[in-house]
């Protein structure tokens, strides 16, 4: 998406400058940005659905798996069948990743579109132009992906707890990752002392009940507390 915008708009703009004394550059440019805007808007809608739904049908085959070797380590097997509840957790990972995959052009093309009206009402050359339209992508391609780890994380999270309480485990003992530069203290807390708490409620963490994972940039987990084995 990005280098078709780049390619186009460098495109765009050359020809904005041969224009007719009456012709409007910023009209020109603005039709522009509409059309590859709608083009673009329309490969990601076309393609969020099964992105969605490969990325949360892989997340549950991981919590699964993870799942199964413990079980299958503690001398117990178990066959999983898909619940309401498993189906229910899946259904609303893929909803919110919908959203969250056509939000990443929604917001790029509106921000790049700001920066074109900019630079073509102060006269900015392409050079110009060019150089902030590649700090933009840095910024998008950033923030894609930091949605897919995040999203990852929570998926995974949420997956975990309607799998193991349809096995009658009921609670987790808060694992803390290691990972991060700058890990919440509160997680590292729960971590070190083994909290244990609801899969059907979450973990009383600064004044609110959460899941591991489930806070932006979380990476922490849990260990099922699996009755007559703990």
């Amino acid at each position: 998406m990005n280098d078709s915008v780049v390619y186009w708009l460098k495109a765009n703009y050359r020809a904005s400058g041969a224009l007719a004394m009456d012709a409007s550059p910023a009209v020109f440019m603005r039709d522009a940005m509409k059309k590859l805007a709608k083009r673009w808007q329309k490969r990601f809608d076309d393609v969020a659905a099964k992105l969605a739904d490969r990325f949360a049908g892989q997340a549950q085959k991981n919590s699964d798996v993870s799942l199964y070797n413990a079980l299958e380590t503690a001398g117990m097997t178990v066959q999983f069948k898909m619940t309401p509840a498993m189906n229910n957790a899946l259904q609303a990972t893929i909803a919110e990743n919908v959203g969250l995959i056509r939000s990443i052009p929604e917001q790029y093309l509106t921000q790049v579109e700001g920066m074109v009206m900019r630079s073509v009402a102060s006269g900015r050359d392409l050079g110009y132009l060019t150089g902030e339209l590649q700090k933009r992508y840095g910024i998008t391609r950033r923030r894609a992906a930091f949605i897919a780890l995040d999203q990852n994380n929570k998926a995974t999270s949420v997956m975990q707890a309607a799998r193991q309480q349809s096995l009658g485990i009921v609670e987790g003992e808060w694992s803390h990752s290691g990972a991060g530069k700058h890990p919440r203290h509160s997680h590292v807390k729960a971590g070190k002392e083994k909290k244990r708490f609801r899969l059907d409620k979450g973990c009383f963490i600064d004044g609110e009940w959460i899941f591991p994972g489930q806070l932006p940039g979380c990476k922490c987990g849990w260990r099922p507390i699996i009755p007559g084995l703990n």
